[in-house]
């Protein structure tokens, strides 16, 4: 499984997306989704358990970046995190 195999399970983005592109186009998300769907944001959040207190910190003390900056790079680092542990725990011991 890949970052955009597990990201795409909450949006609907392009699989041949290179990593720069694909942050853009997360950026390009929340930032739709904080000005139009917060509900929605937060659904997206909690089920990707993005840490809500590390978040709230971050946005207050990241300077030079957006909160939809902030919050997609966010986001992006979870996945990339439980894609990690799903790939240390799901090989097979010999």
């Amino acid at each position: 499984m890949s970052l955009i195999q597990v990201i795409s399970k909450d949006f609907d983005i392009n699989e041949n997306l290179t990593e720069n592109q694909l942050r853009a186009a997360m950026v390009d998300a929340f930032a739709y989704l904080i000005d139009n769907d917060f509900q929605k944001l937060i659904q997206i959040l909690y089920k990707a358990d993005v840490d809500q207190y590390k978040l709230k910190e971050l946005l207050e003390t990241v300077e030079g970046k957006s909160s939809a900056e902030v919050i997609a790079d966010a986001y992006i680092a979870r996945q990339m995190a439980k894609l990690e542990t799903w790939k240390k725990y799901s090989k097979t011991q010999i």
